[in-house]
Order: C-alpha cells, then sequence, then structure tokens
C-alpha cells in the first residue's frame, strides 16, 4: 500500500513524463532521416548555391541595399507614390 500512496501523490509528475515520452518516440521514429531530407532537396541546394555564385561573380559582389544609383533605397517609389516629380518640375499645374 505504500507504493501505490506514492504513485498517487506523484500522479501528474508521472502523467506528464509518460506524455513527453510517447511524444519524443514518435518524433523519433516517425520522423525522416536528415540523409533523406537532404537527398530529397538536395537539387534545390545545389541550385540556389549555384545562383548565389554567379551573382557574386557577375554582379561584383553583394550590394547592401543602402545607396543605389544615389538614392537611397525605396526614395524614388515613396516619390512616385506622394506624386513629387524626380526632377524638381511641377508636372501638375492647376490653374
Amino acid at each position: 500500500m505504500d507504493i501505490h500512496a506514492k504513485v498517487l501523490q506523484h500522479k501528474d509528475q508521472l502523467t506528464v513524463v509518460a506524455a513527453v515520452s510517447v511524444v519524443l518516440s514518435l518524433f523519433v521514429y516517425a520522423a525522416p532521416r536528415f540523409l533523406s531530407i537532404l537527398a530529397f532537396f538536395w537539387p534545390l541546394f545545389a541550385s540556389t548555391a549555384v545562383l548565389l555564385v554567379v551573382m557574386n561573380a557577375f554582379g561584383g559582389g553583394f550590394q547592401v541595399g543602402t545607396e543605389i544609383h544615389g538614392m537611397r533605397a525605396g526614395e524614388g517609389i515613396l516619390d512616385y507614390v506622394a506624386g513629387r516629380p524626380e526632377n524638381g518640375e511641377n508636372h501638375y499645374k492647376y490653374q
């Protein structure tokens, strides 16, 4: 009877341990192996690596994007949306 009382005393902890062990065993046995995932996606990984190498080789390195062609990034589209002309002239003459 002493064992039964101790089991009932720690019933919540034993339930959590049992649930965690069931979930972990499902992940360990049901999950695909890393090499299986790598074998399935290797064309994607290889093509992405080739694309990055080609972009770096022909593009002269990666540009950070802070300034491109003398403008800050996104400034041109903001001017267009706001209706401000690029060269400072007023194209919208209201008379």
